[in-house]
């Protein structure tokens, strides 16, 4: 594996959706999240993580420290059971003595390295801080939630044949636009979880590419619009993260009716940013 990363970085996430539901609310029918108050759309940062971790866990299958800890179906005790089985320890609910056990997690788990994890359970692997955190991504304007009927001919069971078609719905966002914000911290890095410049790499390219492997029919179109990335030449940065999120600016273009694709708005960069930082576009 390569080395620890040794500079700070910020960055900026637009995706779009189409004719779908990029995060549905448990707690409101799995229609589309959104704010209350203004009516902006909202994809949590769990949401965007569980992308991440899909799309390593695809193209890194079977290769060694690539392992993904937080991932349908698994029981987290038993990772963290490879953790005490490598370092030859009977299983303990108290808490590490030392830090050997998330060390072990650490190499072996890019999501842990990644995002850092709560393991103090019944099997305790301790807990780290990861150096990756996202934001919540919100609309750059109020979405509409639309829930549209659909119609089934196909019917269960053999007592509902007679019924003919059935009736369903199906949550929908016609379009939007949305803005997630993130940072890696090099220090962090150093300190807990050893995220590496193969790990940033790969992080980007999830980024990027999350979306194209994860469609579905409820999800409509998906898309990565833009990932611009800020480096800085030193590990705890050269100014604060929101002065350089505030040189992505995004303009609205004919308002007068609902936007509808991303020709709808205008992305643009100011380029005048603090000496030591670098700006990168991705996508």
């Amino acid at each position: 594996m390569s080395e620890v990363i040794k500079s700070r970085y910020e960055f900026v996430l637009l995706f779009d959706v189409e004719n779908g539901n990029p995060n549905g609310d448990p707690d409101m029918g799995n229609m589309p999240r959104v704010d209350p108050q203004t009516g902006y759309g909202i994809v949590t940062d769990v949401c965007l993580k569980r992308k991440i971790r899909d799309y390593v866990d695809m193209v890194k299958t079977g290769n060694e420290g690539y392992d993904i800890y937080v991932k349908d179906g698994v029981v987290l005790n038993e990772q963290h059971t490879k953790a005490y089985a490598a370092l030859k320890r009977k299983p303990d609910s108290k808490k590490p003595k030392d830090d050997e056990l998330a060390k072990f997690m650490c190499k072996n788990f890019f999501d842990i390295r990644a995002f850092g994890a709560v393991m103090a359970l019944e099997v305790n692997c301790g807990q780290v801080r990861g150096p990756v955190q996202l934001t919540f991504a919100r609309s750059q304007d109020p979405i509409f939630q639309q829930e549209v009927t659909i119609t089934r001919q196909a019917v269960a069971n053999v007592k509902d044949a007679d019924k003919g078609q059935t009736m369903g719905k199906k949550q929908i966002v016609p379009y939007g636009l949305y803005r997630a914000e993130g940072y890696v911290s090099a220090h962090l890095a150093k300190k807990t979880t050893g995220f590496s410049e193969d790990d940033l790499a790969l992080l980007w390219e999830s980024l990027v590419n999350m979306f194209e492997h994860d469609h579905s029919a409820s999800r409509g179109k998906l898309s990565a619009r833009k990932l611009i990335v800020f480096k800085h030449d030193s590990e705890l940065g050269c100014c604060q993260s929101h002065v350089l999120f505030d040189k992505v600016k995004i303009e609205r273009l004919g308002k007068d009716l609902p936007p509808r694709s991303f020709k709808d708005y205008k992305v643009t960069i100011d380029k005048d940013v603090p000496k030591g930082v670098t700006i990168i576009e991705k996508l």
